[in-house]
């Protein structure tokens, strides 16, 4: 029996046929054929039951047998900010591994002591749907295009916003782990800083704008292992908010 394989097709609902790529992957890669089952999903909270009607060369039409709503997995909305590392396959890692375990929006950040300053979105774009595909996910994260530090703290004024850092001039007595609590969750945005850390100036903005100082341990991380722990603590607390209730 053949595994079912899922498709992403953000509008899957209003077409009848998989995108380009994604027809292509199903038939000259998977090589499905007519009859054959698969399922799509959309990005945005349902999954649908399809089967294929036509496999060509560059098409793979199908036929929607069911409509399947998803249950959110945890409350809330979970943002990551992150300053992209110079080798950049670090931080594709970073994001497809993120994405498995689940968050909701991704952005870069410009900061003082970047390494990088450019990001291809579409690059992480694709595997980003990689991973929503792979791990099942019923919604794609958004995926915001790279903003300067200062521009970023001004616009996000609201809800649990936390910058970890490493400066033992700003006080930062917060384990985030401890403050990733059921009852602290469904919203939160985190910052996390580029391989030589936010600056100590930047530190203080973010915290002037109210965002809270944090440790992420006793153990100084790598700039994408720091985003991959915050995710991971963030999404448990999440999930245990939407059991507990």
């Amino acid at each position: 029996m053949k595994e079912t394989r899922f498709f992403y097709v953000p509008e899957a609902a209003a077409s009848n046929e998989l995108p380009t790529e994604e027809a292509a992957h199903a038939v000259r890669v998977l090589r499905l054929q007519e009859g054959d089952d698969m399922m799509l999903m959309d990005g945005k909270g349902t999954f649908y039951k399809a089967v294929v009607t036509l496999a060509a060369s560059h098409h793979c039409c199908y036929d929607i047998v069911e409509r399947l709503p998803q249950e959110p997995v945890w409350q809330g909305r979970l943002h990551l900010a992150i300053a992209p590392t110079k080798l950049m396959d670090r931080m594709e890692w970073m994001v497809e591994k993120a994405t498995e375990v689940g968050f909701d929006e991704l952005s870069f950040l410009d900061c003082q002591f970047s390494e990088r300053r450019v990001v291809k979105l579409p690059r992480i774009e694709k595997i980003v749907v990689s991973a929503v595909k792979q791990s099942r996910k019923a919604w794609m994260p958004v995926l915001n295009e790279m903003e300067s530090f200062k521009s970023f703290v001004a616009s996000h004024q609201q809800g649990r916003r936390y910058i970890a850092h490493c400066y033992d001039e700003v006080p930062r007595k917060n384990l985030f782990k401890e403050l990733c609590k059921p009852s602290a969750m469904p919203d939160a945005l985190v910052m996390i800083g580029p391989e030589g850390d936010f600056s100590i100036d930047e530190v203080r903005m973010a915290v002037e704008a109210g965002f809270v100082s944090v440790d992420l341990g006793k153990s100084r991380l790598r700039t994408e292992t720091a985003g991959l722990a915050a995710i991971m603590m963030m999404q448990l607390a999440a999930e245990g908010n939407k059991n507990n209730k």
